[in-house]
């Protein structure tokens, strides 16, 4: 039920939002093309007219003086928009009021004849009477009272007929009336009862939506931090579109979301007025200052994400971010459709609430809290911290009657042994020369394997830990103890169940790649191995 809504929910609040902002936009761009026009008839006016009137030939000036000014005022706010997203929309960056989500139900009162006309008025039987004129003294003299006693008669003998027959046509039609009264008001009830029962069921959905949120329920989580997302305010030519995980073991939200292009940033610094020539002149911007704004653009872009999204989460679901930032473009080398990943940070909430944003560089405070593409411009990727599709939360199934049917091992139930034979052999499967060591006591792995390619190649000290509680910080350190002995380039710490904030904060700039539950079987699925991870009640 909370699945259906949210979608209906969100597209229609998505439509409805950018409905509004896409008029709002069309409308703030007909007057300024209106306004535009205006002043460009003007001066064609003026300028084909070759008037020789001094004061005429001023205005003309004027008014290409005032065209250029006004390009330039629009680069130097465009300019300033980019370099001020961190503090663009604080709105955002609060939790969302689910009661916006709920209607509220207002009893509606039936109008009958609006629908079906007036009941037909009761018949009297007065106005039936035909009035008779009586005769004068010397009518009546002249044997005129019989005609006028036979004149009355016959007078209320018809009115008696006309009145019985619309007595009966009365009858016929308030019969009628009354059976369409009472059609249009079980009509009436029953889309009443409808409407009712619609506003019952979206607030209980809702309220189920909450409850799931406030409680951790991966698939509410998701839900709640795109509706946080959706209501960004980035400015409106800002690409839309991003995909949202959540690992509950370790209350970690991995979010892959699209960053502008280069074209973002304009690529004139100021326009000029060229009097004897009487045209407009662009002067370029410089490469190394479009690098600069773009650098920051992006900067805090992401900054403003992992912010709204920390700032948002009222229950405290969320311990730690993860963010890849994709650029979807074209590789103007082959015209191919790329999605190069140019920035890849973790944070955990801890760490991003002592920054200060209003007082940082964006660009130096995004590079300490992960991988950041040296070359933005150039679309030079980065290697993500976490590939979103390892984090996807499908890869992990809850526990349901049916699970006990299904034909995929659960790796909880495998031995110590079988374990370590798993883990053994999917890294060599992967490529990796793996050979399995001696079991630790607490039923981890530990085996060594050697990545035969030059350069960045080496020694890998890889341990896996069938856990079903978040694995902390000491579990780290004890691997890159390991390493340490072993003189390793790398390790590998791979668990059935999540990784702790400290964990992640600690692995950080050391050659060490923590591989959760969803992780393990992810790279699982890749060689074709089908599995599930069934936590023990």
């Amino acid at each position: 039920m909370a699945k259906s809504f949210y979608g209906i929910m969100r597209q229609a609040a998505r439509s409805a939002e950018r409905s509004y902002k896409r008029s709002l936009r069309e409308h703030e761009r007909a007057v300024r093309q209106a306004e535009s026009q205006r002043k460009a008839q003007e001066r064609e006016y003026l300028r084909r007219t070759k008037v020789a009137d001094k004061e005429a030939r001023l205005a003309y000036l004027r008014s290409r003086e005032a065209q250029v000014s006004e390009m330039n005022e629009d680069l130097s706010r465009r300019v300033k928009e980019l370099r001020s997203l961190l503090s663009l929309s604080p709105k955002s960056a609060r939790p969302f009021d689910f009661v916006s989500l709920k209607k509220k139900y207002v009893p509606q009162t039936l109008d009958v004849s609006s629908v079906i006309g007036r009941k037909p008025e009761e018949l009297r039987r007065e106005s039936f009477v035909t009035p008779v004129l009586r005769p004068n003294l010397v009518a009546r003299l002249l044997g005129g009272k019989a005609k006028y006693e036979a004149a009355v008669r016959e007078a209320e003998e018809n009115d008696t007929r006309r009145y019985e027959a619309s007595v009966a046509e009365y009858r016929d039609n308030l019969a009628d009336w009354c059976l369409r009264e009472e059609r249009e008001r079980l009509r009436f009830e029953e889309a009443e009862s409808a409407r009712k029962k619609e506003v019952e069921e979206q607030n209980s959905a809702v309220d189920e939506f909450e409850q799931g949120y406030k409680g951790g329920l991966a698939q509410s989580v998701i839900e709640y931090f795109s509706l946080i997302l959706d209501r960004s305010e980035l400015p409106l030519d800002f690409p839309e579109g991003f995909r949202l995980a959540y690992v509950p073991e370790s209350r970690q939200v991995v979010v892959e979301h699209l960053l502008p292009t280069l074209d973002i940033v304009p690529s004139v610094a100021e326009y000029s007025y060229v009097k004897a020539k009487d045209e407009i002149r662009e002067k370029p911007r410089k490469k190394a200052e479009i690098k600069d704004l773009y650098e920051t653009v992006i900067a805090s872009t992401s900054l403003r994400i992992i912010n709204e999204i920390f700032s948002s989460d009222a229950e405290l679901v969320v311990a730690s971010l993860v963010l890849n930032g994709i650029v979807d473009t074209v590789n103007p080398a082959t015209g191919e459709s790329i999605r190069p990943c140019i920035v890849s940070v973790r944070a955990s909430k801890d760490e991003f609430s002592k920054i200060v944003l209003s007082r940082i560089d964006p660009v130096a405070c995004l590079r300490n809290l992960g991988s950041v593409s040296k070359k933005p411009d150039e679309l030079a990727p980065v290697r993500p911290i976490i590939e979103f599709d390892m984090a996807d939360p499908r890869f992990v199934k809850e526990l349901d009657i049916l699970s006990g049917l299904e034909s995929r091992p659960n790796i909880m139930e495998l031995t110590p042994f079988e374990f370590e034979g798993l883990v053994t052999n999917l890294f060599s499967s992967m490529g990796l020369d793996t050979k399995q060591t001696r079991s630790s006591r607490d039923g981890g792995v530990d085996a060594v394997a050697f990545d035969q390619r030059p350069v960045l190649g080496g020694k890998v000290v890889i341990q896996a830990k069938r856990y079903k509680n978040t694995v902390g910080v000491a579990a780290v350190r004890d691997l890159y103890g390991t390493m340490m002995n072993e003189g390793a380039n790398k390790g590998i710490l791979v668990t059935t169940a999540g990784f702790g904030p400290d964990a992640f904060e600690f692995a950080r700039d050391k050659p060490i790649e923590l591989i959760d539950g969803s992780g393990l079987l992810y790279l699982l699925e890749q060689q074709n191995v089908e599995a599930r991870i069934i936590m023990p009640p």
